[in-house]
This record gives C-alpha cells, structure tokens and sequence, in this order.
C-alpha cells in the first residue's frame, strides 16, 4: 500500500506543478470516508460547486466519498504524500499522528454549548491547533461539525451509577477510556463497523455517538435506552497538503478560502439538523426509549467526569484545557 501511495504522490505532484504553473485547471482530489448523504459528503459537494465556480473553472474539485481511494488508515498519509490534496478526518486521528492535543476535543464535557466550541474552533485556539499540523506536512482549512453524543444501553443511564459494569464500546482513545472508567464502566475498543453487531450479540452493553450515527446504522434498534447527555464532541477538520496548498498562486487560495468558509456553515448547519431529525426518527421508532438528563443529573455527570480532564493534562497539555475552559467563562459556564 505503501508503495502504491508514492507511486500516486510522484504522478500527482508532476500534475500539480504542471497545473499551477500553465493556469489550466488546478485538480484537488478530496477524499473522504463516509457516504456522500451525509453532511460531510453534502459539505464536500458544496465546496466542490463553490469552489469551481469562484474560481471560474481554474481548479476541478474531485469528490471520492466511502473510501473509493483510501480506507481511514490509509488516508493521512496518502495527504502527506501528495497522492490526494484534500481530506476530512475525525479530529480523533490526529492524536495517533503525534499531535495529542487535538484528544482535547474528546474530553467530556469540555464544550458546555456549541458556542463554546464554535469560540474554540474559530477563535486562536483552533488555529493554534491547525499550526501543530504543519510540521507534518498537513495544513487546516475548516473544522466540520458531527455533533455531540448521546449515551445509549439496554438499560436506562439516568445516574453515573447506573454505568457500574457496563461494557460500553468507544473508539481507540486513551481520553474516552478514562471517561468511560470515570463512569465505572468498561471501556471497549471496537471499529465503528463492527458496533451493530457487537450491541446485537451483547459483545458490548452500550456505547456513545452522535445520533446521526445512532439512526443511521440502526444502533437503535438493538438498544432499548438512550440519554441525550451531550457529554462529548465528534467533529472533523478538513485539511490539505501543505505544500501543495503553498504553491497555489495566491488568487486561487483566497477564493478555495472563501469557498471553504461558506462550505462549512452549510456542513455544519446541516449536521445539526441531521441530528435533531435522527433523534425524531429515533423516538418515533418506537424501539428506544429517549431520556433526557435534567440540569440536576446533567450537573452529577459533569462532576463525574471533570477529574477526566485534570488527568489529561500532562498528555493533551494543562495550559489548552484551561484555555478552552477559560471560553467557557467568557460565556458564563462554570
């Protein structure tokens, strides 16, 4: 795979130089790992249009949604190899890549509001962030929103005693164990193509997600419980390889900037909204009983799970927790 990576990454750079060089239309292939229904895909759509049309044909966008060219291993360094310009991973892969701080998006409860996080991730911090990349080769555009989490199970999660025991599935991420642990449930890392299956079998109790996600592969119908707790953030950023992004003639950037600004308020907008009829859908299903905490309960979780983020301080980095956390005053969270 390896060498099929830089085979593709030596013709695309003879491309790309040939392309910014002659002014004839400039190739961006954006790949991506999911289905084009989504809001990440829709977002892709629409920078495409917008990005061709701003620049009056000079740059082609090229769309390849569901891992047509690289599987979510595999993409990161297919970017910093040259063979694709543009990707939109989760902000959880960041992490393996060596830039931990970026687990910040993973802590529980760190975002109070989408305010809080839309200061975060358009404000320095997120920039700041982005500057972390460079050094790998990798420049940030924009930061895509999935949405916050729900907790579900087949059994109802109304207290944080209610997650004794529990086998509660998450994603490799030493941030989300420690939340799970905070709970007193037992972490279980599984591949998010194997979820259904495992809360079918009862290889897991429960799990976490975004309830997109939750409908959209039918996790409802094999949990009977779910809080809409909005304890954590799945997000993506849409990235570019840096030195390909470097040698656009500036015109071209400023318009592919422009593009992507407007692409990200319909992707973001979009995923709210595909949140909230999911979980429509989800309640009408009759299937899984919807429980939403009360500022109460909501209160006991969150004092559960703060002691998460003083112990990720030495690996994602004290000064950025507070820092985010300091955003959260601003606006008056506690």
């Amino acid at each position: 795979m390896k060498l099929k990576i830089l085979l593709l990454a030596l013709s695309c750079t003879v491309i790309v130089c040939t392309n910014a060089f002659a002014q004839t239309p400039i190739v961006i292939k954006f790949s991506h790992v999911v289905a084009q229904d989504t809001p990440k895909g829709q977002g892709a759509l629409r920078f495409k249009e917008l990005a061709e049309k701003a620049t009056n044909g000079r740059v082609k966008v090229e769309v390849y949604p569901n891992s047509q060219l690289y599987k979510d291993k595999e993409e990161l360094e297919a970017l910093q190899m040259g063979a694709v310009q543009m990707l939109a991973p989760s902000l959880s892969k960041f992490g393996p890549l060596g830039i931990r701080e970026f687990e910040v998006f993973d802590l529980p409860y760190i975002f109070p509001s989408h305010e809080v996080l839309t200061r975060v991730t358009e404000g320095q911090i997120g920039r700041d962030l982005f500057k972390k990349l460079e050094p790998k080769g990798i420049a940030g555009l924009a930061y895509w929103d999935n949405g916050f989490k729900a907790m579900s199970a087949n059994k109802p999660l109304k207290t944080t005693a209610d997650f004794k025991g529990l086998k509660m599935r998450i994603q490799s991420s030493k941030v989300l164990d420690a939340q799970m642990r905070a709970l007193g449930a037992n972490p279980q890392v599984l591949p998010f193509s194997e979820v259904y299956q495992a809360l079918q079998s009862g290889v897991v109790d429960g799990g976490e997600n975004t309830p997109s996600n939750i409908y959209t592969q039918k996790m409802y119908e094999v949990q009977k419980y779910l809080t809409t707790s909005d304890h954590g953030y799945i997000g993506y950023a849409v990235v570019v390889n840096k030195k390909f992004w470097d040698g656009l003639p500036a015109d071209i950037r400023t318009a592919l900037e422009g593009a992507m600004k407007e692409a990200t308020k319909y992707a973001n907008a979009l995923a709210q909204q595909d949140n909230d009829k999911a979980l429509e859908a989800i309640r009408k299903s009759g299937k899984t009983t919807i429980y939403k905490l009360s500022d109460a309960e909501k209160a006991d979780w969150r004092k559960a799970l703060l002691p998460v983020q003083k112990q990720m301080e030495g690996r994602i980095g004290k000064d950025l927790i507070e820092a985010v956390n300091k955003e959260s005053a601003k606006l008056g969270y506690k």
